[in-house]
């Protein structure tokens, strides 16, 4: 299955939550950047409230984009076990990258959010959204937080999934809601035909709509 965009990739996915998710304005979380697109057409369909969780991954150190971990607002961090033996770190070992990016995370919620107060999910139906799901590592620091607050179900959904990291958060949500989850699945790009990396004034704007 390969999408033409986000927003197409979004309205396919609010067609699957529909037959799902039951009660009123359920809250719709996206993981910025590439989240937003998709998660924005679920709200309309929903009628729910869109707002953002905001989660910056744990790289390891000389190596950033291979995550080793993830945090998401003002939560603990979540690590990936495997991923700290592949790379020959421990948790200890990744201290000075985990102090760089929470002033990074800090950063982002002023410039995404300002002075608005984060989401507030006690009680209610709460839908976590990414672009799709690779190590999954940054939806499940997503999760801890969200689940922290109390939410009364939890979903986590995205329009295309590594198969091991949709069978993995599993035990981190009530439901894991995944499109496609093809194998081998390389990265989350290959499954858009544009996949156009969004800016923090791109945030700014879906969140202002």
């Amino acid at each position: 299955m390969i999408f033409a965009n986000r927003a197409e990739a979004g309205r396919a996915l609010a067609e699957r939550l529909a037959a799902t998710v039951t009660g009123k304005h359920p809250l719709i979380l996206a993981l910025p950047r590439g989240g937003l697109p998709v998660a924005g057409p679920v709200a309309e369909r929903l009628g729910g409230e869109l707002d953002i969780v905001v989660v910056r991954k744990i790289g390891a150190p000389g190596h950033p984009e291979f995550g080793v971990g993830a945090i998401a607002e003002d939560g603990p961090p979540v690590f990936d076990q495997d991923n700290l033996r592949y790379a020959g770190v421990s948790e200890d070992g990744v201290a000075g990258v985990l102090s760089a990016e929470r002033v990074e995370l800090r950063r982002r919620i002023r410039r995404y959010r300002g002075d608005r107060p984060a989401p507030a999910p006690a009680g209610r139906t709460v839908i976590v959204i990414d672009d799709g799901l690779a190590t999954g590592v940054t939806a499940h620091a997503a999760l801890c937080w969200v689940r922290g607050q109390d939410p009364a179900r939890l979903i986590l959904a995205a329009p295309v999934c590594a198969p091991q990291a949709r069978d993995a958060l599993a035990a981190e949500a009530d439901e894991v809601v995944c499109l496609s989850a093809p194998d081998p699945f390389v990265a989350v790009g290959r499954w858009y035909d544009d996949f156009e990396q969004l800016t923090d004034e791109d945030v700014g704007n879906f969140i202002m709509c």
